[in-house]
Order: structure tokens, then sequence, then C-alpha cells
């Protein structure tokens, strides 16, 4: 069983059948920044509001390695998923 930190921001949430922990540490929104290309954090609400594929992707590969995870592939989720896992780990960060 995979306990989540609250203090730490940290949520667990299902994915292909998993428990894992997403975690969005300093070095998961520096990876985000640079990945979106955005100039400010603060960009990243704005810019999630409509989310490409590849967006959530990147996003939840951030959160993943944040919280101590190798996998699964963001590639291999449902789009469903993969958002709902990604409004998770930003909302236990409370942005």
């Amino acid at each position: 069983m995979i306990l989540a930190n609250a203090a730490r921001g940290e949520v667990v949430v299902t994915l292909a059948g998993t428990p894992r922990r997403l975690c969005l540490t300093l070095g998961a929104l520096a990876e985000i920044e640079t990945g979106l290309k955005l100039t400010d954090w603060r960009e990243l609400p704005a810019r999630l509001s409509q989310p490409s594929a590849a967006d959530l992707a990147l996003v939840l590969a951030a959160l993943l390695k944040g919280g101590g995870e190798d996998g699964p592939d963001p590639y291999s989720l449902d789009v469903q998923s993969a958002a709902a896992a990604v409004a998770a780990g930003l909302a236990a960060a409370a942005l």
C-alpha cells in the first residue's frame, strides 16, 4: 500500500490499475516549466485549461517523478485517467 504525505503535497492515484504517488516538487515544477516553455510557474493554470495530450503526458511524468515513481508511461494511459491524475496532483500542491 502506498501512502501519501499530505504535508509534502503528495497524492496517491490509481493508474493502469496500480496506485501511484504524485508530488509537485520544485524539480517537477522546473521540468514542467521547461517542457511547456513557460516563463513563470503562474502561467501553468492557464496553459492547462486546454491542455494537449503532450502537455498532459509531460506534466504527469513530472508529477510521477516528483513522487518517486518510475511509471507507467504517461502515453500508455487513457486521456481521462491522465487528466484526473494531473488535476489531483496539482490540487494536492494547492495550485
